[in-house]
């Protein structure tokens, strides 16, 4: 197997904008895999890169491309992977190399965190990327002089630019060697203290043993040795040996060496007029026109994403449906069959149906961001956002949510603060996704006259928009209760550089689409086809007694010229639901969903709701014998002429219809949204927390309106 063969691992590291992902996704293609660092939710991701030695014979390497970082000092969570990756030795991801990918249009900015990763004494290559880029800037970087002071191999490569990178291969296949460079005066950083900490955990480095007795918190190693952390922390203070001020004194250094550096090796033109990246952002971060732009781009955006993705979303429920219908004409009728039709296809159907959303969201996403838009984006939302316990990097997972909460939640990955990252996720089901557009249309044309209007404005419009924005204002106001309640370790920040405008890689980008696809296919679907086999079991078997009734009905009304066949299959799919175990439970719920204004028919939709929230609708038609659950005016009539048996008065009137569309604006009735929330949160605690947190809101908005509507109007 390959990883049998893998001699080496190699890690890509450098700061967010750098180009490493692009430049990892050109070193290992489709060979990538996607998991968690032990112990933590942050994406690891992982690939093979194979070449052929000078005896020909085939080698791998594993790259791990680590969360970007603007140096060894951990804040976020991103940080302190890429922090206990490289300092620890212990790690199981400690590599053997590391590929340093640095901005030569930014070198003095790039050389901080690559001058720390040199000093740790582990073999490296610093990767001078966007080398196109700084060419056009006039900038020329003397890279045999920088190999000479920092001790390591100096390339330049343009990770768009496949053919750039012959050299970066060649250095890579070689046997690097670490720096032997000192660049920072350890001697003024407590030697004594320095010397105890290496010879403790086996540091590389005085710098590593450095790093180490400033951060050794971070480190999971000393989780399972709490005795040599003690013993690390009684040095530190029998020597005086204070961290914050240290490191301090050490960035100080460090940027004043960085500064006398660049002055060496590296040569710029002078520039006479501003670049277009200037002129842009003028346009682009400007308070007023630059707010008025990000709308634009973001109302184009949501617009493009129903539009689009509609027809291949059509497409694969038309595949699902001939599908199950092949299946159910050519297989044999039995128990097989129902829970291969009625379980895992529909389950499947489910889950591949959001593929073109998650597709076509993830590409306008790696858009903005690959042309350096996002940045922009992020910055002017960021002050507004923060009210709410967010930043500026949340707008885009909230934006997402109006199509599908599922790819939204996983793009909550580039917010680095894990506090402002829950609350992101848990705010995000509080968009009005596409999932719910056929229970707001079924209902709001149940009990809104279509001719009613207000200032020459459509009623039914208004209700629909004001749904939306319900769900919006009810987000805010969570994320700031959330920001209230969660407590964070340390103080959220919002650091992101604002990097020259490019066209997108779109190879890179189809790759980064790919993985996120196949991820949501196989982590999530698993759970969800699980719990739709589980539902349909639950809508499919009812007590003996009661199916054997049911079924002795039938028989009847097939016997009874006066009833048509489709009345019959029709009465006989309703009365076995009712009978079924979820029937059951749906009578069982409905004292408690009586004040709502709801009977137990719309207990079971509830119920059967939770697999998709458009699964309301097919389930009330059944409810109510329609011949056709897809005709929507038959069962609107159906629905209008049901009465209450206690008052006469219609059982589904403006009450119960305005109620109803409360709960399903706040209620987290979808499955697929809790299987993300479990992935992208290590854990079931959120999702738990989520599912009853949004019910509740949902039970009592819906049952303020119900009551209110009852009672004054």
């Amino acid at each position: 197997m390959i990883l049998a063969q893998t001699i080496k691992k190699v890690a890509l590291v450098g700061n967010p904008n750098s180009g490493k992902s692009t430049l990892f996704n050109a070193l290992t293609g489709l060979n990538q895999k996607v998991g968690n660092f032990p112990g933590v939710t942050v994406d690891k991701k992982t690939g093979i890169y194979h070449f052929k030695n000078a005896r020909g014979e085939k080698q791998f390497l594993e790259l791990v491309d680590l969360p970007g970082t603007y140096s060894l000092f951990p804040k976020s969570m991103d940080e302190k992977v890429s922090f206990e990756v490289l300092c620890d030795p212990s790690n199981p991801d400690h590599p053997d190399l590391n590929i340093i990918v640095a901005d030569s249009s930014n070198l003095e900015r790039s050389l901080y965190f690559a001058s720390q990763v040199i000093e740790l004494r582990i073999p490296a290559v610093l990767a001078l990327n966007m080398e196109d880029v700084s060419r056009k800037m006039g900038i020329n970087i003397d890279v045999d002089k920088l190999s000479e002071i920092l001790g390591v191999p100096v390339v330049k490569v343009s990770a768009r630019n496949r053919g750039s990178l012959t050299q970066l291969h060649d250095v890579i296949q070689s046997e690097v060697q670490a720096s032997d460079k000192e660049l920072m005066p350890m001697a003024e950083f407590k030697p004594n203290v320095l010397a105890r900490v290496g010879d403790l955990v086996k540091a590389n480095s005085t710098y590593a043993a450095f790093q180490v007795a400033c951060n050794y918190p971070f480190i999971g190693y000393f989780e399972k040795h709490p005795e040599k952390a003690e013993q690390i922390s009684a040095w530190l203070e029998e020597e005086g040996f204070k961290p914050y001020t240290l490191q301090a004194r050490e960035s100080q250094i460090r940027y004043q060496f960085i500064s006398d550096l660049v002055k060496i090796v590296q040569q710029r033109e002078e520039r006479k007029q501003i670049n277009f990246t200037e002129k842009l952002d003028n346009l682009l971060t400007h308070p007023v026109l630059g707010f008025v732009a990000f709308l634009g781009i973001l109302f184009l955006m949501f617009q493009a994403i129903f539009t689009v993705a509609e027809k291949p979303m059509e497409w694969i429920e038309y595949s699902f449906t001939e599908l199950i219908a092949i299946a159910n004409d050519y297989l044999p009728a039995g128990l097989f069959t129902d829970v291969l039709t009625e379980g895992v296809l529909a389950g499947l159907s489910g889950v591949l149906v959001f593929i073109p959303q998650i597709a076509f969201l993830f590409l306008f996403i790696g858009i903005l961001e690959d042309t350096g838009y996002m940045a922009r984006a992020s910055l002017i939302v960021d002050s507004f956002l923060r009210k709410f316990g967010m930043n500026g990097r949340s707008v885009i997972p909230m934006v997402g949510g109006f199509a599908c909460a599922i790819p939204a939640i996983m793009a909550t990955r580039s917010i680095s603060n894990w506090k402002e990252r829950l609350i992101t996720i848990f705010i995000t089901p509080f968009m009005s996704c596409s999932a719910r557009l056929p229970v707001y249309t079924l209902l709001i044309s149940l009990v809104i006259p279509s001719d009613m209007k207000v200032f020459g404005m459509n009623v039914q419009g208004l209700t629909l928009l004001a749904l939306y924005l319900l769900g919006i204002v009810m987000a805010l106001i969570s994320g700031w209760v959330l920001k209230r309640i969660i407590k964070a370790d340390y103080a959220g920040t919002f650091v992101m550089e604002m990097p020259t405008y490019k066209w997108p890689d779109w190879r890179s980008l189809f790759i980064t689409i790919w993985e996120k696809v196949r991820i949501f296919i196989w982590d999530a679907g698993k759970i969800i086809v699980a719990i739709s086999i589980v539902l349909w079991f639950l809508s499919s078997y009812g007590p003996t007694e009661r199916m054997e009734d049911v079924q002795l009905n039938y028989e009847v009304m097939q016997n009874d010229p006066a009833v048509s066949d489709s009345l019959a299959d029709a009465m006989y799919s309703a009365q076995k639901l009712e009978n079924s175990y979820a029937g059951i439970l749906g009578k069982s719920i409905e004292p408690a969903i009586q004040p709502l204004g709801y009977d137990w028919k719309l207990g079971i939709a509830l119920i059967t709701s939770f697999a998709a929230r458009e699964v309301f609708v097919g389930t009330l038609a059944t409810l109510f014998s329609v011949g056709d659950p897809d005709d929507e005016a038959t069962l609107r009539e159906k629905m209008r002429q049901q009465k209450s048996q206690v008052s006469g008065a219609p059982m589904y009137g403006l009450a119960t219809g305005l109620s109803l569309m409360v709960f399903y604006a706040f209620a987290l009735q979808c499955m697929s949204t809790l299987a993300i929330v479990k992935r992208e949160t290590n854990g079931w605690k959120w999702p738990i927390i989520q599912f009853f947190a949004m019910g509740a809101i949902a039970y009592l908005a819906s049952l303020v309106t119900y009551q209110a509507i009852v009672h004054w109007f």
